[in-house]
């Protein structure tokens, strides 16, 4: 008796072949300057997007044809339309690219949400955080008391406080602004250094000012911090007061200690929000120190009415070169501390 043979089922290959399936379709009205500008020399934009989405694009013309999975696919158009539309007035560069990548968040691309975009108004225009990590860090602020925003620079965190903090002015949901830091940075102390506290103080605080310029303009500024609306002051003048109808920022505070961020927390009084922000991988403080930030993420974390936003190298919104690096230094540190363990062991 011959052995039966089974023949590969026409149902099998019909399956198989519509998964691989390509996506396809056309970009409209086809101008070659505008197209030339969305490819990117040698394609460079068409190949960020395939890596960053982990799909294929060919395209012939203004038709595009993308292998992978259906979210993905369209998504990937879904980007690309919103470029071709950008190509009308603006140059585009991987850079840029690379931001409407993080503005879109490719996990949002991917698996859309159904919840509202939070957009925050200032003098100068409506500021919209962009992906997924930074709605969820906008949407911590305007719900809890006192936020916690960790992560590598560049990614946001001190930018959209200080938009949070200008939105409340503005809405008169606070009565004044104030930007705090902790003068220890690379083992330089205040007194040290020239002029009085403002000039003293004023370096450590730009990354604070430039986001108020670029929000308020100089003269509003100026006038603000004249009236007192804006205060800026080292951590050390926190202590004894109780701000109440008042917007907080504690900016770097990987450099406070534990006993500074324990004397800075109970400041905060009614109707007021505090937002700490930091990267607890960049402590300037004396070896041996242990950072309040570090400390805090442990003593805080299941406390109700607090919110604590992780950022990682992908939420980096800067040159996409930047992230790299971040990423780079992690996986150092990592292999360094790995090290170590084996030697303890």
């Amino acid at each position: 008796m011959l052995p039966s043979t089974t023949q590969p089922s026409d149902d099998h290959d019909i399956t198989l072949n519509a998964s691989l399936e390509p996506h396809r379709f056309t970009l409209e009205p086809f101008e070659a300057r505008r197209f030339a500008n969305l490819c990117g020399q040698f394609d460079e934009h068409l190949r960020l997007i395939e890596e960053r989405l982990g799909l294929e694009i060919r395209n012939r013309g203004n038709q595009f044809e993308m292998l992978g999975s259906a979210d993905k696919t369209l998504a990937a158009e879904t980007l690309l339309r919103k470029l071709y539309r950008e190509t009308k007035a603006t140059e585009l560069s991987p850079d840029l690219v690379h931001l409407y990548l993080q503005e879109s968040g490719v996990e949002e691309l991917v698996n859309p949400s159904n919840t509202p975009q939070v957009t925050l108004r200032t003098r100068k225009g409506v500021i919209k955080p962009r992906g997924a990590n930074q709605q969820r860090y906008v949407k911590a602020i305007l719900d809890n008391d006192i936020n916690f925003g960790i992560g590598p620079a560049g990614t946001g965190k001190t930018y959209l406080a200080v938009a949070c903090a200008v939105d409340a002015l503005e809405r008169e949901q606070v009565r004044r602004i104030l930007l705090v830091r902790p003068a220890v940075e690379a083992g330089e102390k205040l007194g040290f250094l020239p002029g009085d506290l403002a000039q003293k103080i004023d370096p450590y605080l730009r990354p604070l000012y430039d986001a108020l310029y670029e929000m308020l303009g100089f003269d509003h500024v100026a006038k603000l911090i004249e009236k007192q609306v804006i205060e800026i002051a080292p951590l050390a003048y926190m202590r004894g007061r109780t701000l109440n109808n008042s917007f907080i920022i504690l900016d770097e505070s990987q450099n406070t200690t534990v006993e500074q961020m324990k004397i800075f927390l109970p400041r905060i009084g009614f109707g007021s929000t505090a937002v700490i922000t930091g990267d607890i991988t960049q402590v300037d403080l004396p070896r041996g120190t242990r950072s309040g930030l570090a400390h805090v993420i442990e003593v805080l974390r299941d406390v109700p009415g607090i919110s604590f936003t992780h950022f990682l190298p992908k939420d980096v919104v800067r040159h996409p070169l930047v992230q790299r690096i971040v990423e780079a230094y992690e996986r150092h540190d990592a292999r360094q501390q790995s090290k170590t363990e084996g030697k303890d062991a």
